[in-house]
């Protein structure tokens, strides 16, 4: 992946790293639902992630080992993400404004080490990154780009920028309310059927990532290479609710996906940056997602 014009502003930027984090809230809410959502994107149960997050003793204090081997690795990481995660507020401001007719609000970007806090609640690395809708902020441990590497086959820039650009989807849908009407459903519907809204809206960020690297290339931002949507790619299939089940059990359970198979999450990524059409994104009336 090629910068051709690299925003590098540090304006909705927030660095965490190496600090001591007083934690103890509980996750809730909306929140909750976006955190789970990632938290199976790591193949974990989202009530096994909550778990890990509410067993913090409060007032707990988190110190920093550092690798020194990664730390110019890591301020490389940092900056090649700040670069994605500003480019796509910037193609979204595009398309709110002249496709919408609406305004668009960044989020802030955190980074962090093992161990940070938010609007909704305590948060562990392991729990991989995330975005807070009581905040607006996207959470990522820079350390996951290595998990997500060398744990799940996914190497590359466009990897890793897929991940982010999936954050920032999910800040887009808050922004439309979506969120909001997903959650509405909790508790009012069986969990089967609550498990294929979360499907939904999982493959709807995955569009708005395909999406993303459509436009940034339109508007001059980013110059794809060989080898790059492949790169994507191998995010989008090692991520699928079949394939990370078949991983940790050897079998999967189709009714408890909450992400959508490797070959939905590829096809949706895919439909978003082969059309670069926002209207093509409606996932939750999709008649083969029904």
């Amino acid at each position: 992946m090629k910068w051709i014009n690299r925003n590098d502003s540090e304006s909705n930027y927030e660095d965490r790293r190496g600090r001591g984090v007083k934690r103890g809230a509980a996750f809730g809410g909306v929140g909750m639902i976006i955190v789970a959502v990632i938290a199976l994107l790591l193949g974990k149960n989202p009530f096994q992630a909550i778990d890990m997050v509410n067993s913090v003793v409060p007032g707990q204090t988190s110190e920093e080992v550092v690798d020194p081997s990664r730390v110019n690795e890591n301020e490389e990481l940092k900056v090649f993400t700040l670069g994605v995660f500003n480019s796509a507020n910037d193609v979204w401001t595009e398309i709110f404004t002249t496709q919408m007719g609406k305004s668009y609000r960044n989020p802030v970007l955190v980074n962090f080490t093992d161990q940070t806090t938010s609007a909704c609640g305590g948060a562990s690395a392991q729990i991989g990154p995330f975005y807070c809708p009581g905040d607006e902020k996207v959470y990522i441990d820079l350390n996951f780009f290595h998990q997500l590497s060398r744990d799940y086959g996914a190497k590359g820039e466009m990897a890793m920028a897929y991940v982010t650009a999936h954050e920032v989807g999910h800040h887009v849908q808050k922004l439309l309310g979506i969120i909001d009407q997903v959650n509405q459903y909790r508790g009012r519907v069986s969990e089967r059927e609550y498990n294929k809204l979360m499907v939904k809206m999982v493959l709807q960020a995955d569009f708005f990532a395909g999406l993303w690297a459509n436009q940034a290339g339109k508007l001059g931002i980013i110059q794809l290479e060989p080898g790059d949507l492949e790169s994507a790619i191998s995010a989008t299939t090692a991520v699928g609710d079949d394939t990370l089940q078949k991983q940790a059990m050897g079998y999967t359970v189709p009714d408890s996906f909450t992400h959508g198979t490797a070959a939905q999450r590829t096809y949706w990524f895919k439909k978003g940056y082969q059309t670069g059409d926002v209207r093509q994104g409606d996932t939750f009336n999709d008649p083969g997602l029904k």
